[in-house]
């Protein structure tokens, strides 16, 4: 992926969550196109192209997915079983962001094929750290192109 040009959704339903995550994204000079939704039905309409997501110009196809486990109407888990279903979308990279620590919400993002799971700091210092790291080894990933 080329560094600063590829898109990323953020999936959250906590406006701070969604605002940090941000703010550690700029600390850390990256600048990719930032997208945010706040739960899952959002996600998929969005990843769809639905109305009001459809305009690919303002609304550009996500690269990467950094996306909480526990929202409202629909949360991370169905969102990764919808992707998995998705031959053309289970190739985005996604990272699930949450605050949970259970080992079952853990087995069950990986089994559904959660690329990574992370828990969300404490602190902004270490999310900031969390966000260079993860868009630093992204950035170097290869994914196959679906649109053959």
């Amino acid at each position: 992926m080329e560094k600063a040009s590829f898109t990323i959704l953020i999936v959250e339903d906590d406006p701070n969550d969604v605002l940090f995550l941000k703010r550690a994204l700029r600390k850390n000079d990256i600048n990719n196109p930032v997208q945010a939704v706040s739960d899952g039905a959002e996600a998929i309409a969005y990843l769809s192209g639905d109305t009001p997501y459809s305009n690919r110009q303002v609304y550009p196809f996500p690269e990467v997915i950094i996306m909480d486990l526990k929202m409202p109407r629909m949360g991370g888990l169905e969102v990764l079983e919808w992707l998995r279903a998705h031959p053309q979308f289970r190739v985005i990279p996604t990272l699930v962001l949450s605050s949970s620590k259970l080992n079952s919400d853990i087995a069950k993002a990986y089994g559904l094929g959660a690329n990574s799971y992370m828990v969300k700091p404490a602190n902004f210092d270490d999310l900031q750290r969390m966000i260079r790291v993860a868009h630093e080894y992204w950035t170097f990933c290869m994914k196959p192109d679906t649109t053959d």
